[in-house]
């Protein structure tokens, strides 16, 4: 189910781009490389959450979101702490709903990005474009459960944490650098068969993972994106991207 060919709208984090309706699209997002430093001592297996009511309201909530006055850090993300557990719960439940709202605070925070991107009115570009492409995308993988969708329960979320890599300064548009990791997985039971999806990127903020792109990155059209459906829990990755 991959796509190929694409006509690029944006790189990584560009421009804000109108949206209308979703349309669920299979694709593997496609990224830009980069250059960066390796993760301290991350190990080479992909970290796993569990999540235990994957289809309702989520149990935890994670920590407020980081005040705008607070800057980034260096600390390396963790995908096997309550935090992240929530976020993915949270996630899980926006995506059984079709409810992208549900999902606000495991995706990468307003007053982070308007620090992160060297980019006129990144504030404008995070509602119209950001928010706006999770909005499609979220649809689209709720559009893709089918009609039972909300009896479909999540299993784990597999991080590669091994191929996560710090993103400097100067590098797609940023002026503050954070850690990435590209293709975590979304690991569900539907209907008695294990299945996965995809996500697009993971991005830090003051040792916290967030969600910042769930379908694509890029896309040639702006329409719903599903991340790399598979029969079991897929394959994570690629590394790279930013």
């Amino acid at each position: 189910m991959l796509l190929t060919g694409l006509g690029l709208l944006a790189v990584g984090c560009g421009g804000p781009v109108s949206h209308p309706a979703a349309a669920v699209t299979p694709h593997r997002a496609i990224s830009s490389a980069s250059t960066a430093p390796a993760p301290p001592a991350a190990s080479a297996t992909p970290t796993t959450a569990s999540s235990t009511r994957p289809g309702g309201s989520p149990t935890l909530r994670p920590a407020p979101l980081p005040p705008g006055n607070l800057h980034q850090t260096r600390a390396f993300p963790g995908a096997g702490t309550k935090v992240f557990h929530a976020e993915m719960t949270d996630l899980w439940a926006a995506v059984v709903t079709g409810h992208a709202r549900l999902a606000v605070q495991a995706f990468f925070p307003l007053a982070a990005y308007t620090q992160v991107k060297a980019i006129y009115d990144p504030a404008a570009d995070w509602h119209s474009r950001l928010f706006g492409d999770f909005r499609l995308d979220v649809a689209a993988a709720h559009q893709f459960l089918g009609r039972d969708a909300a009896g479909a329960r999540l299993l784990r979320v597999i991080v590669p944490s091994a191929e996560a890599a710090w993103i400097g300064p100067g590098v797609c548009y940023n002026s503050v650098g954070y850690w990435h990791v590209g293709g975590a997985r979304l690991v569900y039971r539907e209907h008695g068969q294990v299945r996965s999806i995809g996500i697009a990127s993971l991005i830090s903020w003051r040792g916290r993972w967030y969600v910042v792109h769930f379908g694509a990155v890029l896309r040639s059209a702006a329409t719903g994106v599903v991340d790399q459906p598979a029969a079991g829990p897929g394959v994570p990755g690629p590394a790279g991207g930013c």
